[in-house]
């Protein structure tokens, strides 16, 4: 939500010239958007100044630096990290080190790097490049076998995440802390007459309600899935005929199913007239076209079905879309404990067995994948990790975007319900059934995936990239994180054997990896 390069042990004499806070060297740039305000309060000695979500039923701040007594300051200060949407906190004094501070709700990454005595920052990975001076061999295998871990640490060394509540201190040198464990709830015996559907659609409301969003300038993700459906479905409710949606149309099985499900959401609902569908099967991943392969700077967190996710995107702003509301995070509100499924505890036990492609400094270094991960956050750290590719493809044509899933209210809820409201996602589905819909959209047959997108994108496009990789060289080849030998047998295995959807989808991430490794650090 900001771009940053702050300068410490300077005057740091703070002034608003209307699209920027500056003071000597430092400048602290705001993302410009209907629902982002900013604000910077001096007590002569201190300077506090914020970005952050706007909350409904509050006047837009003026972003003017206004004095305060140093009482006035501390209490300000102190309100200011009780805020309860998505914000980052800078706090300065003259001639002493800095502090950068973020909110619980990330809604959108923060991204830090420092040379020469000068703290830089952005939403925008691309915008720190200069700083990539490798590749991070733990960051890299946690990607390589699909189990990133929220923290600090970035593909790039040199390029450091700003984790949710942490702190990064700088006088020359970066301190990045991480902020207590969140405290969570564990499920409880429902009351006889205890109403859950009406307490998730409570909690919906109060999610939507929190930010002064516009209807008519807001689309919403309708996938077809349950976690956007269930937010759409009853947003339509509220606001009859001024919602538009969009989705991506998967291939493959599910295709007719999805096809059938949305315009039964569509049909039973108060939607708005407006419904923008990107078909994926014209729009894959690994095109030609995409950015990605262009060689643009696109960060590896971002969305790995970039193509066709830019495609809807610009559909949806091209029609007056500012804001964008996901189902993100409703697969951790309801999902199970390791307690509660033995198959979490013992997910991607074997994986490294099935990528011969893992290089031997990868495979080392996954002895150390759980080490300096950030501690358990208030909204699920998975779930962290899915806002982060969401947003900069959104921020960079200026959508904002929306994740009622990750609303305290929301999040409490998801952790109170007994087990048999959580599993099968059985909360979603009921929501769903309440509002008459048919067992086509509360039980589906098919399955609606991308797996078959990957697969004919790998065949299609992936292969001849791969071949580009071992052909002429690769950063993860030289960094010793992807062997070429078992890139190679694996590639040689695709053409010959049937289709593995369990390790072969995975060669996708190393191609966006070395793909990112080539544009950051060319």
């Amino acid at each position: 939500m900001l771009t940053l390069r702050l300068t410490p042990y300077t005057s740091l004499r703070w002034a608003w010239n209307g699209t920027a806070y500056t003071a000597d060297a430092s400048e602290i740039r705001p993302y410009q958007h209907p629902l982002v305000e900013q604000l910077a309060i001096s007590d002569a000695h201190r300077t506090m100044l914020i970005v952050r979500e706007r909350a409904a039923g509050r006047s837009l701040c003026a972003p003017q630096v206004r004095a305060v007594t140093s009482v006035e300051y501390d209490q300000a200060t102190d309100a200011a990290r009780r805020w309860p949407l998505d914000y980052v906190m800078i706090e300065t004094r003259p001639h002493h080190p800095v502090r950068v501070t973020a909110g619980a709700p990330r809604t959108t990454p923060l991204y830090l790097a420092h040379s020469g005595g000068v703290l830089h920052g952005s939403w925008e990975m691309a915008d720190l490049r200069s700083f990539a001076t490798a590749l991070s061999p733990k960051e890299t295998a946690r990607l390589l076998i699909y189990r990133p871990r929220y923290g600090a640490e970035t593909l790039f060394t040199g390029i450091h995440r700003l984790t949710e509540r942490a702190t990064a201190t700088f006088g020359g040198a970066l301190d990045l802390n991480y902020p207590e464990p969140a405290l969570h709830i564990r499920p409880r015996a429902l009351a006889e007459d205890g109403d859950v559907l009406g307490a998730f659609t409570e909690a919906i409301d109060n999610a939507l309600d929190r930010r002064p969003f516009r209807p008519d300038t807001t689309a919403f993700h309708l996938t077809g899935g349950f976690d956007s459906g269930t937010i759409a479905t009853w947003a339509a409710r509220r606001w009859p005929g001024q919602l538009s949606t969009g989705a991506l149309l998967v291939i493959g099985a599910g295709r007719k199913q999805q096809l059938r499900r949305r315009k039964q959401f569509r049909d039973g609902l108060p939607f708005g007239e407006r419904d923008f569908l990107v078909d994926c099967q014209h729009y894959p991943p690994l095109h030609p076209d995409c950015a990605r392969v262009r060689g643009d700077l696109i960060s590896p967190y971002e969305e790995p079905l970039h193509y066709p996710f830019a495609q809807l995107t610009a559909q949806l702003v091209s029609n007056g879309a500012r804001a964008l509301v996901t189902g993100l995070g409703g697969d951790e509100m309801v999902a199970l404990s390791a307690e509660e499924s033995d198959a979490v505890a013992l997910a991607n036990a074997h994986i490294t067995e099935k990528l011969p492609w893992l290089g031997s400094r990868a495979r080392a270094a996954l002895e150390f994948s759980e080490d300096a991960i950030a501690p358990p956050a208030v909204v699920n750290s998975m779930t962290l990790l899915s806002l982060e590719t969401t947003a900069p493809p959104l921020l960079r044509v200026g959508v904002w975007p929306l994740h009622p899933f990750t609303d305290p209210d929301m999040i409490r809820l998801g952790e109170e319900l007994p087990m048999h409201w959580r599993e099968f996602k059985s909360l979603q589905r009921r929501q769903l059934a309440s509002l008459g819909l048919s067992e086509d959209v509360t039980n589906p047959v098919e399955r609606e995936s991308f797996v078959w997108l990957v697969e004919h994108s790998l065949k299609t496009y992936g292969v001849p990239l791969i071949r580009d990789m071992l052909v002429h060289g690769s950063p993860l080849f030289d960094a010793g994180l992807v062997d070429p030998d078992g890139l190679a047998g694996t590639l040689d295995e695709l053409g010959r054997q049937p289709y593995d959807e369990e390790y072969h989808a995975k060669l996708l991430q190393v191609i966006d990896l070395h793909l990112a490794a080539r544009a950051f650090l060319s």
